[in-house]
């Protein structure tokens, strides 16, 4: 029955009555054909207007009454929008060979544009469900730091490639799938796409080897970039620093040059102070009998100071070690004792992760001292909190040293030359 259906006995009725009135068939066509065209056009468009207040309107309705948020997010990317548009084109695509009944060239160019739009909008769709899908698969835990958007620009690479080889077909009505062809297009899409193509390589590596997730902290001194990790896609990483501003980092440049990764040191049980103080190696000195007594009233290192004298005591007995000189035998130093002190003091702070490596040890001297390096763990990994712990941890130690008969170097300041010279003077 549907065969036996001629609508355009309805579309040309214009013509037919401006050809009775006695006007020139070319002009009623003409005519014809303008008043056509612009009734399709309204009534697509009031098609197209009413489907979508009631498809997205229905869809706002729908998601309000499920407790799933994946309804939410296709609202947001205007999935419910797109896929009002369906059924107007459809409608387009089957009244387009009626109004242009005729007239093949206007035919074979409003079938071309409805066609092109066709994939346009099965590609943006595709694009609209898959962001949907992203951005629920972010609200799980489990995929909360995965390169999700760099596979959705990989699936969506292919949607559009294949949109592009549709269209240039609808355009000029040859196949690019051609041998000839195919390979020149390859050869300026691996120049065009250089940096694209190195992306999508790094991030697979970067996925699969777990290089770097979102919500890492990284340092990359090449480009700047010191904070966390807030997207991942198929071309850059963008960086959020510390002073809240962004930097983007070409995302093959993770397997290509070095970078620090600190997720290690999150995911560890301290956050590790690695610091020196440099002491003055002239006020290093042994320990008299006088002093000794001294330093045995600090309680952190009473026991050990007098358990380490009974060995020399011990020791220079044995050897018969001459005394009066103090160089001679066994002797304890004020730098040595001062070192097990800032070892006790660091064992009784209740910040320090004792569980971890810990340890105070004389470096190599140099030109400015004798460094000694504190060398542990605090469990508050925070970085506030870590940095104030670490304050107070040097505070102490710092004001310790004069207690030990020891100096810190310093390089002169105008005021200690000032000094020296009136001294002179």
């Amino acid at each position: 029955m549907l065969e036996d259906f001629d609508l355009t006995v309805y579309t040309e009725f214009i013509k037919d009555y401006l050809v009775a009135k006695g006007m020139i068939s070319f002009w009623a066509s003409s005519i014809n054909l303008v008043v056509i065209v612009m009734l399709l056009g309204l009534t697509v468009f009031f098609l197209d207007f009413i489907l979508r207040k009631v498809i997205i309107g229905s869809f706002k309705l729908f998601s309000e009454k499920t407790n799933t948020t994946f309804d939410d997010f296709l609202s947001q990317s205007k999935f419910p929008r797109y896929a009002a548009h369906i059924i107007p084109l459809y409608f387009l695509k089957f009244s387009v060979p009626f109004i242009s009944f005729g007239y093949p060239i206007l035919l074979n160019i409003f079938s071309i544009a409805v066609n092109i739009y066709g994939v346009v909008l099965f590609v943006k769709i595709i694009r609209s469900f898959l962001r949907s899908t992203q951005k629920y698969l972010r609200t799980k835990e489990k995929y909360r730091d995965k390169p999700l958007e760099s596979y959705i620009q990989v699936v969506m690479l292919f949607f559009w490639g294949i949109a592009i080889i549709f269209i240039v077909y609808q355009l000029t009505g040859k196949d690019i799938m051609s041998f000839a062809t195919l390979g020149a297009a390859s050869a300026v899409i691996l120049l065009i796409f250089k940096d694209t193509i190195l992306g999508f390589v790094a991030s697979i590596q970067v996925s699969v080897n777990d290089i770097v997730r979102i919500g890492d902290w990284i340092t990359y001194n090449k480009f700047g970039a010191d904070g966390f990790v807030t997207d991942i896609n198929l071309a850059t990483v963008r960086v959020q620093n510390w002073d809240h501003t962004y930097t983007t980092i070409p995302t093959y440049s993770l397997i290509s040059d070095s970078f620090q990764n600190w997720r290690g040191m999150q995911e560890s049980e301290g956050r590790r102070i690695k610091r020196s103080i440099l002491i003055k190696q002239s006020s290093v000195r042994f320990l008299t009998d006088e002093k000794i007594e001294d330093y045995k009233k600090i309680q952190l290192v009473k026991h050990y100071i007098e358990h380490r004298q009974r060995e020399i005591l011990k020791y220079n007995e044995k050897t018969a070690a001459d005394k009066s000189v103090l160089i001679n035998g066994r002797n304890q130093t004020n730098f040595g004792v001062f070192r097990k002190y800032v070892n006790g003091y660091l064992n009784e702070n209740s910040a320090v992760n004792k569980e971890l490596s810990l340890m105070v040890r004389q470096l190599e001297p140099t030109s400015k001292g004798i460094p000694l390096e504190i060398y542990c763990f605090i469990s508050d990994k925070r970085w506030e909190n870590y940095e104030a712990i670490m304050a107070d941890i040097f505070d102490h130690i710092i004001a310790s040293v004069p207690y030990f008969d020891l100096e810190i170097f310093e390089e002169p300041t105008g005021n200690d030359l000032r000094s020296l010279a009136e001294k002179k003077s």
